[in-house]
Formats: C-alpha cells, sequence, structure tokens
C-alpha cells in the first residue's frame, strides 16, 4: 500500500449532523436512497452501495474501517480513486462536516401571491413552520396516544352508526341540496375542515421531527383550497411516523365532525335542523374517508407508498405495464419484488376507480328515481 493511499484510508469524516437520509426506496427497477440537506432544501439519490458508505461516515470509524465492512458486505474492496470520488462529490454538495456553507445565489423572496385571477396560490403566514410549531406547542397535551385512542374509537363509532342511518342520510342530503342557504353554510364548514386538515398534517410533521416549509391557499375556480407544505416527510425516521402524518389530515376531519353528530343524534328525526346536520355528516365523512383512498394524490396513496417503500408509485406502476406490453424479456429484468407491487397497483388502482364510477352512478340513478 502506497503512502498517500494509507493517509487516505486513515482519514475519519464526517456528514453534518442535520444531513437527512431516507430509508429504503423501490423506484422502477432499482433501489434508492434519498439524501437531502435541509440548508437549501436539496436532494439527490444514490443506491445501496453509496448509501452503505455514506451512512457510515459518522467522525469515528475510518475509511479503511468502512471499507472492511464494505468489502464484507458486497465482497469488494475500494480503491483510492473510489473513496476519492465519493468524497469529492460530497465535498461538492457541502454535506461534510467542516465543509463552508452552500453559497446560495440571492433570489427574491418568493411572492406570497402567486399565478393568475383564474388559477393560482397565496402564501397565509411569512413562516409556516414557526406557525405549526406555535400550534404544535399548544396541542401536544392531545397528542398522546391516551387521548387520540379513545378520539379513534369514537370517530369509528360515529362512522358506524351513520352507514346504518346511510339510507336517512342520503335523503336529507338530497333535501339539502334543494337549499341553498343552508348548502353554502354546510360547505363553508366542510371548507373550514379542509382546512384542519392541512394544518394536522403540519402539526403532525412537527410532533415528528419533520418541518413545514409553506402553508398557503391554491386556487382554480371556482375551487380554493388550503394546503401545507412537509418537504421532509421521507427522513422523518419510521413508516410508523410517516403513517401518523398521512392520516393526521383525515382523522381531524371525522375530529370536526363528532360534535355535529351528537347534535344530529339528540334531534328527532324530520327535524330541519336534523336534516341539514344530515347533509354535513354524510359530505364530511365521504370527504374523509375518501382522502384514504390510494390514489394519486390522495393522502391513503401516500400512506400506502411509505408502507410498501416506494417512491412515484402510480407512474413507476404504469411505465412498468406499458413495458411489459411492448418488450416482456425487458419487463423482466425488474426484480420480482418491484414486478409484483406495481402489476398490484395497476389492477388494483383500475378495479377501485370502477368500483368507485359504479357506486357514484348507482347513487345517481336512486336519486333520480322517482
Amino acid at each position: 500500500m502506497s503512502p498517500e493511499r494509507a493517509e487516505v484510508l486513515t482519514h475519519r469524516p464526517r456528514l453534518r449532523p442535520e444531513v437527512q437520509l431516507s430509508p429504503p426506496l423501490l423506484r422502477g427497477p432499482a433501489t434508492v436512497h434519498l439524501i437531502r440537506d435541509p440548508a437549501d432544501g436539496s436532494a439527490f439519490e444514490v443506491g445501496p452501495k453509496e448509501y452503505f458508505l455514506i451512512s457510515r461516515l459518522d467522525g469515528e470509524r475510518s475509511l479503511e474501517e468502512i471499507g472492511g465492512e464494505y468489502a464484507s458486505a458486497f465482497g469488494r474492496r475500494l480503491g483510492e480513486a473510489n473513496w476519492r470520488q465519493l468524497l469529492g462529490l460530497l465535498g461538492a454538495k457541502r454535506l461534510l462536516a467542516g465543509a463552508p456553507p452552500r453559497e446560495v445565489p440571492a433570489t427574491p423572496p418568493t411572492p406570497p401571491l402567486s399565478g393568475s385571477l383564474y388559477r393560482g396560490s397565496l402564501r397565509l403566514v411569512a413562516d409556516a413552520d414557526a406557525t405549526t410549531g406555535r400550534l404544535h406547542r399548544a396541542l401536544r397535551p392531545l397528542l398522546r396516544r391516551r387521548v387520540l385512542l379513545p378520539l379513534l374509537l369514537l370517530c369509528l363509532a360515529m362512522e358506524t352508526v351513520l352507514a346504518a342511518a346511510l339510507g336517512t342520510l342520503v335523503r336529507d342530503t338530497w333535501w339539502l341540496f334543494h337549499q341553498p342557504v343552508a348548502l353554502l353554510g354546510v360547505f363553508t364548514l366542510l371548507w373550514l375542515s379542509t382546512g384542519g386538515h392541512e394544518l394536522a398534517h403540519g402539526i403532525a410533521a412537527r410532533h415528528h421531527g419533520g418541518t413545514v416549509s409553506e402553508i398557503g391557499l391554491r386556487w382554480r375556480l371556482p375551487a380554493a383550497i388550503m394546503y401545507c407544505r412537509v418537504d421532509d416527510y421521507r427522513f422523518l425516521g419510521g413508516r410508523r411516523r410517516q403513517l401518523a402524518v398521512g392520516a393526521a389530515g383525515a382523522f381531524t376531519n371525522l375530529l370536526f365532525l363528532l360534535p355535529f353528530a351528537l347534535w344530529w343524534a339528540a334531534l328527532e328525526p324530520g327535524d330541519p335542523t336534523r336534516r341539514v346536520l344530515s347533509g354535513l355528516l354524510l359530505l364530511g365523512s365521504v370527504q374523509a374517508l375518501v382522502n384514504l383512498l390510494p390514489l394519486p394524490p390522495l393522502d391513503g396513496y401516500t400512506m400506502l407508498s411509505h408502507v410498501l417503500g416506494v417512491s412515484n408509485y402510480a407512474p413507476e406502476s404504469g411505465r412498468y405495464l406499458r413495458l411489459r406490453l411492448r418488450d416482456r424479456e425487458a419487463a423482466a429484468g425488474y426484480p420480482r419484488r418491484a414486478r409484483v407491487l406495481y402489476t398490484a397497483y395497476g389492477i388494483g388502482s383500475s378495479v377501485l376507480v370502477c368500483l368507485i364510477a359504479a357506486a357514484v352512478l348507482a347513487a345517481v340513478l336512486v336519486l333520480l328515481a322517482p
């Protein structure tokens, strides 16, 4: 071993503590990991071998020690050129401890209002992370299992009762659609529930160590909805946390309905207020439960991707199925897990869309019947 190579292998480089590494993600035929610099939000993908090395740059193990672990895992030792290439990449991206801060070109701040009158977005707060941080501190005593679990059971019980009264709810909702003032009130409440849905994602992200980058209003006339961006949800350290962030919105929608459900249950059948509440409960339940469907861009799709550890699930599934129709030999090059997951999603999502279309058509026919 040359003296220069021996000197290189004695180095003990360390990633900056704030650099984020994702768990393995299936993307097409490959398994990748994401590496993100929170300082500027930049991220890039690496393969399992590169991740094996990068994740061990802790400042305690030397390159020689890491190289020995790599050789045991992959049956090949790295040469000096390999190390120089890897460390050069990390150094160029300013990801190693001791590197000077990345020079981000000065750019004008994102305007709070962008787009046109017909379609655009509006930032509602200047510092979304600070805003959700204050909300999280205020609500933190409630974000405990002994509080959330009983609330979840109450929501499930509410949905069970509403499902048993589905016929009445549908009839009352049809009546509600012929009452413009009451209907406007119901849709206003549902819009507020949507705002709570988005804020819940941000609060859950903060609770599990995430960062909220933006809270705003996005519109495409005649509709306008709130949104909450969490850029580092893939780096929260565990699928349970990712699922909690994904499910927080729909859970909040159901919590929003609980007091109205109690009010509804206390009124006599045929009471006009009860009929308005029936419409609110039915439409609100649909709003919450539809969000759990595994179809993009719904929360259920994001949660399914987290559970399975797949990136760009729907696009990659479509790409694989199209490739399989054109070139079965090329499609056979995908690993078995990828072939199973992409085929299952292609079939399952198609069946689900057909079932939804059939349910909507049946509901329309029932409502239009004498």
